[in-house]
């Protein structure tokens, strides 16, 4: 059974190119395009990874993360945290940090690395 991946961005060109490389990589992708509903559809569809925009309309991606980490029920499930943002290195020194970054613009190879990596752990 297919890896279930949620992307959650607030461009919808992002959540395209992601979804195209991720899915021709043999994951199940579903996506939202804002943070108001994302702990409810990881509870609900319960992904094998959730990457995540760190801003964007709604809840922030961060603060999201937090949540999530934070959650007996979710806080194993793996979050790469995406952002053009240099001072997002940070935010892994966070409690309830991210399991990983990606920094935007970010090439198909670190994107499918990471993937990989936080789906083997």
């Amino acid at each position: 059974m297919a890896k279930k991946i949620l992307i959650v961005d607030d461009n919808e060109l992002i959540v395209e190119v992601m979804s195209y490389i991720l899915i021709n990589c043999g994951y199940d992708v579903f996506s939202l395009y804002n943070g108001d509903h994302v702990i409810e559809e990881v509870k609900h569809n319960h992904p094998d990874l959730l990457i995540m925009d760190a801003r964007m309309p709604g809840m922030d991606g961060r603060d999201i993360c937090q949540i999530l980490k934070m959650d007996k029920e979710t806080k194993k499930l793996p979050v790469i945290i995406c952002s053009s943002e240099d001072d997002l290195e940070e935010s892994l020194k966070q409690r309830g940090a991210p399991d990983d970054i990606l920094h935007k613009p970010f090439d198909m190879s670190s994107l499918i690395k990471k993937v990989k990596m936080q789906l083997a752990a």
